[in-house]
């Protein structure tokens, strides 16, 4: 049981750091996406911080990085096969975050 527990502290750390499920969110709605095209998707994200993100999740095997040998040199990132099993809950996510953001909205207005 123990051992459970610590692979799922594993997955929280990275999952939990700053922007690492918005950027699996991005990739799940977009599919293969190069650096400044993600970039562009995150504009709050600075370069520095999402280089580091996808280097972490590349890691973990949660993102696939394809480097294409042309010049200049083209990188693409997607979703691995494993975390596409995330997709749906991703999704859910998601979801609940768009109809509380709703709900908060007309709170709001009726005041």
């Amino acid at each position: 049981m123990k051992e459970d527990q610590c692979e799922v502290a594993d997955i929280w750390e990275i999952l939990g750091k700053r922007w690492s499920l918005h950027i699996l969110k991005n990739l799940s709605t977009n599919g293969t996406v190069r650096f400044n095209e993600l970039k562009r998707l995150i504009p709050e994200i600075s370069s520095t911080v999402l280089s580091q993100r996808l280097l972490e999740l590349e890691r973990e095997g949660l993102v696939s990085k394809k480097i294409y040998p042309e010049i200049p040199i083209r990188v693409e990132y997607s979703l691995t096969n494993r975390t596409k099993e995330l997709e749906s809950i991703l999704h859910q996510l998601n979801n609940w975050i768009n109809k509380w953001k709703m709900l908060e909205k007309k709170r709001i207005m009726a005041k």
